[in-house]
C-alpha cells in the first residue's frame, strides 16, 4: 500500500510517499481503509523530532495522527463495529500510521463517522475536536457558564472548534485573531475579538477567568497577566508542565520527560504562582467515547468542523506547506 513515512528527523525532505506492507489488526484492533487524513502542527514537530527524547521513532515511520475511511477488517475481539462503517479515529500517539491507504487502531479509539458532512471533511475533527473538548473540560479548564474566556490563536482547527464548544458551554468568548480570522470567529460565537498585530492581551483592560494558549511563546506569560486572581491557563503551545510529557514517553524514557518537564516549564509556573493562577501544558489523548459526542453535536448541527483546504495525498509537500505557514483557517485535509 501506498504511504507517507518519515525516512529520518528533519525538515520536509525527509518524507515520501512510497510503498509498505499493509498493517493487520491486532486484537481489539480495527484495519480502516483510509479516506481522507488530517494535518495538524504536531505532525511536523514528530517529523523535526521535536519528541525523540521521549518517544523515538524506528525509520522509515508512517506518518499521520487522524483519519476518516471505512471498516476493512476487525481484530478479534471487537464488538460495536462493523465491516463497510464509515468511521473517523485519532490514532495511538506512538503509532501514528494515519497517512496511509490503509491503517490499523484500537477499538477504543474509533467511533462512527458523522452523516451530515462528507467523510473526507470528518478526517479533520477528531484531533483538533477531542483537543479542544478535554482542554475546556472538567480535568482541565473546566469552562462553566458565564465565565470569561480567552482563545489566542484561534483561527486555526483547535481554536474554531473551541470557540463553538465553549459557547454552548455559556462561556463569554474573547479570541485572539487577525483581521482575516476575526469575521469567522464572530461567526463562530465569539463575543469579542483581540487583533494581535495591534497590541498584547495584557496591554487591554480586559481580564479573564480562564485563558486556552493555542500559540506558546510570549503570548503565554502575556496571557498569564490578563487572568484574574484564581484564573487558570491550559496551553498545547507552551512549556510542557510536570506529568505532561511522561503519558507518551517511552517507559525508558520517563525519567527523561519528568526532567524535561521540570525544568522547561519552571519559569513560567514561577510566574503563574506569583500572580496567583495556574498554569497548565497538557496532550489530548485519543477517546472514541469523547470522539461521539463530538460527533453527535456535528449531526446535530450544533458544531461545524473547520476545513481550510483538501489536497490528494500526491500533493503532500503542498498540504504540509500550507500547514506550516500558520496561515491555514482550520483544517488541511490529505485525500488517499
Amino acid at each position: 500500500m501506498r504511504a507517507l513515512v518519515f525516512t529520518a528527523y528533519g525538515d520536509p525532505s525527509v518524507m515520501s510517499l512510497t510503498e509498505v506492507p499493509a498493517p493487520v489488526p491486532a486484537p481489539g484492533e480495527v484495519l480502516i481503509r483510509v479516506t481522507a487524513a488530517g494535518l495538524n502542527p504536531v505532525d511536523a514537530l514528530q517529523r523535526e523530532g521535536t519528541f525523540k527524547a521521549i518517544d523515538p521513532y524506528r525509520f522509515p515511520k508512517v506518518a499521520g495522527n487522524e483519519l476518516s475511511g471505512v471498516i476493512e477488517a476487525l481484530g478479534a475481539g471487537v464488538t460495536g463495529f462493523e465491516v463497510g462503517q464509515s468511521v473517523i479515529a485519532r490514532v495511538g500517539k506512538s503509532e501514528l500510521g494515519a497517512i496511509a491507504q490503509l491503517a490499523t487502531t484500537s477499538a477504543a479509539h474509533v467511533a462512527a463517522a458523522p452523516t451530515s458532512i462528507p467523510l473526507a471533511d470528518a478526517a479533520g475533527l477528531p484531533l483538533a475536536g477531542l483537543t479542544a473538548q478535554q482542554a475546556l473540560g472538567p480535568d482541565h479548564l473546566d469552562v462553566r457558564a458565564g465565565e470569561r474566556l480567552l482563545i489566542t490563536g484561534a483561527a486555526g482547527g483547535v481554536g474554531q472548534i473551541a470557540v463553538q464548544l465553549a459557547v454552548a458551554l455559556g462561556a463569554e468568548v474573547t479570541v485572539t485573531a487577525s483581521p482575516e480570522g476575526a469575521e469567522i470567529l464572530r461567526g463562530l460565537g465569539a463575543a469579542h475579538v483581540i487583533d494581535y498585530r495591534e497590541r498584547t492581551v495584557s496591554e487591554g483592560p480586559e481580564r479573564f477567568d480562564k485563558v486556552l494558549d493555542l500559540v506558546g511563546g510570549d503570548t503565554v506569560s502575556d496571557a498569564l497577566h490578563a487572568l484574574e486572581p484564581g484564573g487558570a491557563l491550559v496551553t498545547i503551545s507552551g512549556p510542557p508542565s510536570p506529568g505532561s510529557l511522561t503519558v507518551i514517553a517511552a517507559p525508558s524514557r520517563r525519567w527523561v520527560a519528568a526532567i524535561v518537564e521540570r525544568a522547561a516549564s519552571r519559569r513560567i509556573r514561577r510566574t503563574a504562582r506569583a500572580l496567583g493562577v495556574s498554569y497548565e501544558f497538557f496532550l489530548m489523548h485519543p477517546d472514541g467515547a469523547g470522539l461521539a459526542a463530538l460527533v453527535r453535536e456535528v449531526d446535530a448541527g450544533r458544531l461545524s468542523v473547520p476545513i481550510d483546504s483538501r489536497f490528494p495525498l500526491e500533493e503532500y509537500r503542498a498540504a504540509f506547506e500550507r500547514l506550516e505557514s500558520r496561515r491555514s483557517k482550520g483544517k488541511v485535509a490529505l485525500q488517499s
